[in-house]
């Protein structure tokens, strides 16, 4: 039997995977060096986002394809959508490791070396893990999905928890609880997708994602269910939402930003392979779905109403967009995939800016002074709503990518991007007729806007009494991944650095990024 091997189309997964390797072995090779690694990491994830450009010009039904038999089939194949996917991720890895930069580049108590060698080590991880994300959208088969899948995730449970040593022992707890939510949901997760994948493989007599009809219907309706069940669990969803808050609360921001949004495009992308293996979808499915996307957006909606912490409020927003995500696939519409996938891409952009300017005000927070003690209910913390108060009049620069960020979410003008992202989601609903989920995500998205209008207030308000851009504030329960390293806290009487160049080019280009959208959203449909 010959197998067809085009590394060419594999380049986009290729490309991180490779660079993962040579990070290794230049570790063995120069231990002890920090940045020639992160330079590594960052060409990788740009060669792999270069070679997912091709795709996106692709004719419809046309696509890349790898591991190919004589009779067609394709282990890895890849369309426009899927670049469109592969590519947001290559890209939104990209803006994480510039967050992360100076984090993962930093040394340990007293100048030396970190003890567990973090810098290779968390690159060759979130490396492994995009190449998973990249991969899964691109699946033929059930091996193939599984494989990809558990890549994009098992790499994450160790960025949760490989925090830095001049971190308080208090803090690596909170990162440990987050990497066990996680690792446990994760593992939850996988029974589930093993089960559905064995009911596939009985209802098919086979593991592969096309041309191959069922012999046992109602076999494959269970094994869809199941599957969709166990991608829930990645996408944030609920019943399966449990470990989000946990996690984005003890992981370092710049790996709860990778989280909320890399992580994302594997679990759609896994999504968008069952509903296209499954061609037109049975009633049950679809009920599935809806129930998901449903019960995603009001949950968490209503928990992000009485969030007073910017990281925990982008946990439940990351709860209630993935019932976006998930509501265009509950329906039969044939646009189906191409709707969710325009929201993800929007919904990416916009969180990937919120998260870079809350870490951007923390920054500020953290120049000012020396920290105060942890639990002294002393100040807010560095990334509650309450640091952000008045920051429209301290720092518009900030405070307005913040808000175009905000309206986006929210779908609100002058943010068209979002507006026009919410209404591809909602009309493959309205052509289905699905009048019930169509009332439930009209009622969402009134709450969505005041969780987000809640923000904005706050962002115009007056500072509140003790609370000054760039003073000292109490280090924030579960959430304090840019805290500066011991000795390196600004003198007293001497002026506070700012915001980093690296944070004002990421805001720059993401809200760059949303003023395109918005002007001409030629890449929503």
């Amino acid at each position: 039997m010959t197998l067809q091997l085009d590394l060419v189309a594999l380049l986009p997964v290729l490309a991180p995977v490779l660079a993962a390797v040579v990070v290794l072995v230049l570790d063995v090779a120069l231990p002890g060096r920090r940045t020639p690694h992160l330079y590594l990491g960052g060409a990788g994830l740009a060669a792999g986002a270069a070679a997912a450009v091709p795709g996106l010009l692709l004719p419809a039904g046309d696509r890349r394809s790898a591991f190919c038999l004589p009779d067609g089939w394709c282990a890895y194949a890849a369309d426009d959508l899927t670049s469109v996917l592969q590519l947001a991720a290559l890209l939104a890895g990209l803006v994480v490791l510039v967050l992360a930069w100076p984090d993962w580049s930093a040394p340990g108590r007293d100048g030396g070396a970190e003890p567990t060698g973090r810098a290779p080590v968390v690159m060759a991880l979130m490396l492994a893990s995009t190449a998973g994300v990249v991969a899964v959208p691109a699946a033929g088969d059930l091996s193939s999905l599984l494989v990809s899948l558990e890549l994009a995730t098992l790499p994450t449970v160790a960025l949760v928890v490989l925090v830095r040593t001049t971190w308080a022992a208090p803090r690596r707890a909170r990162a440990v609880d987050g990497a066990v939510a996680l690792l446990t949901t994760s593992l939850v997760s996988f029974g589930l997708l093993a089960l559905g994948a064995g009911l596939w493989a009985a209802a098919t007599g086979s593991t592969r994602f096309t041309g191959i009809p069922p012999t046992h219907p109602e076999l494959l309706v269970l094994a869809a269910v199941l599957l969709a069940a166990g991608l829930a669990f990645k996408v944030s969803a609920v019943p399966f939402h449990a470990w989000t808050p946990i996690t984005y609360a003890g992981a370092p921001l710049p790996v709860t930003t990778y989280l909320a949004t890399v992580s994302k495009v594997a679990a759609l992308g896994g999504l968008v392979v069952v509903v296209r293996a499954l061609g037109v979808l049975d009633g049950t499915t679809l009920v599935a779905l809806a129930l998901l996307a449903a019960a995603s957006m009001t949950v968490g909606n209503l928990v992000a109403l009485v969030q007073h912490d910017g990281v925990r409020l982008l946990a439940w927003s990351t709860v209630a967009q993935a019932g976006w995500v998930l509501l265009p696939l509950a329906t039969v519409s044939s646009r189906a995939a191409n709707a969710a996938g325009s929201y993800l891409v929007v919904y990416v952009v916009a969180t990937l800016l919120a998260f870079v300017v809350v870490a951007a005000v923390a920054a500020l927070a953290r120049d000012g002074g020396a920290e105060a003690a942890e639990g002294s209910g002393a100040a807010p913390g560095r990334t509650s709503l309450e640091a952000q108060r008045g920051l429209l009049r301290d720092r518009p620069l900030l405070a307005v990518p913040l808000g175009l960020a905000l309206l986006t979410l929210a779908g609100l003008p002058p943010a068209i991007a979002g507006v026009v992202a919410k209404i591809v989601a909602l009309r493959p609903v309205l052509g289905d007729e699905t009048w019930w989920l169509a009332l439930v995500a009209a009622v969402n998205i009134a709450l969505g806007i005041a969780v987000y209008l809640r923000w904005l207030v706050v962002l115009a308000g007056p500072r509140a009494e003790g609370v000054r851009q760039g003073e000292a504030q109490e280090a924030p329960e579960g959430q304090e991944a840019q805290e500066a390293p011991e000795g390196q806290k600004a003198p007293e009487g001497q002026k506070a650095p700012g915001v980093p160049v690296r944070l004002w080019v990421l805001v720059g280009l993401l809200t760059a990024a949303l003023v395109v959208g918005s002007i001409a959203p030629v890449g929503i449909v």
